[in-house]
């Protein structure tokens, strides 16, 4: 039996804004600007490596207007309970 708690977690919808082929022999991967649905306007936007693995273990890559979800864990140790953080505020 596993004493290990799980992680926090939460899942936003997101959609990929656009492809970013990196500049010839610089060495950069091929991203990928995803705008995350509900995020702040000025922080709604992250880019990452657009390299995924499918469940075959293919690498694939993310295609511009695609639907996806941006999911966000959290070890228990370091958050917080909801009525706890409203009381400090």
């Amino acid at each position: 039996m596993s004493t290990k708690k799980s992680k926090a977690t939460t899942t936003l919808p997101a959609k990929v804004e656009k492809v970013i082929k990196p500049i010839p022999h610089s060495g950069e991967p091929e991203k990928a600007q995803i705008v995350v649905e509900g995020a702040d306007h000025l922080y709604r936007e992250i880019r990452v490596p657009n390299s995924l693995t499918d469940d075959k273990g293919d690498k694939v890559k993310l295609q511009e207007g695609a639907g996806v979800e941006v999911k966000i864990e959290a070890d228990p140790i370091v958050t917080q309970a909801a009525h706890d953080q409203e009381e400090t505020t």
